[in-house]
């Protein structure tokens, strides 16, 4: 995937929100180290898990979503995990639930599948949002799941190809709820 207009934590927090019909998330990666969740990750690990609603970023991402689809939007996104899954991705299906009560649609595809329908490699290992498949936010994390920087991408060649990359994904993924995704 081509580098894009590197933006900021905070214009991130703004163009992931400027949609106005549909914003879809691929996620490839075997674990994330967003500062926010190692609390709730931590407690997780050690069989004591908390409402992720204790966590005022994703409190916050719930808000938002909820809003979004109020307003008659779709929110979605595929998870691309391993069988079995990491200990992170065991807590981001844990953490199913509020996503969907928010109205979040969640997918999920194992790697093995991925590879087999051709996404991967083809997709890379970079994560990414399409807002209203004309742009693209290429969220580019280290090998440790930090996250390192976020690329505003228009270029059309590379957002049609994520537009492809989506519906492959999508339709050979399985929702979260019609699958056994227990931690």
């Amino acid at each position: 995937m081509t580098d894009g207009r590197v933006i900021t934590p905070e214009e991130f927090g703004q163009v992931i929100h400027d949609f106005e019909h549909t914003t879809f998330r691929l996620e490839l990666q075997d674990s994330y180290l967003e500062a926010e969740e190692a609390g709730i990750f931590a407690a997780f690990l050690r069989g004591e898990p908390e409402p992720p609603t204790t966590v005022p970023e994703l409190q916050e991402w719930y808000r938002r979503v909820a809003d979004h689809v109020r307003q008659g939007k779709r929110v979605e996104r595929v998870r691309v995990h391993r069988d079995p899954p990491t200990d992170y991705q065991r807590f981001e299906r844990w953490m199913d639930p509020w996503n969907r009560k928010a109205g979040e649609t969640m997918r999920y595809l194992t790697r093995h599948r991925a590879h087999e329908i051709g996404l991967l490699p083809a997709a890379g290992n970079t994560d990414w949002w399409l807002l209203d498949s004309c742009r693209l936010i290429a969220m580019r994390f280290d090998d440790k799941g930090h996250r390192v920087r976020n690329e505003l991408i228009t270029d059309p060649e590379v957002v049609i190809q994520a537009c492809k990359w989506r519906d492959l994904a999508v339709h050979h993924s399985v929702l979260a709820e019609d699958q056994d995704v227990a931690a």
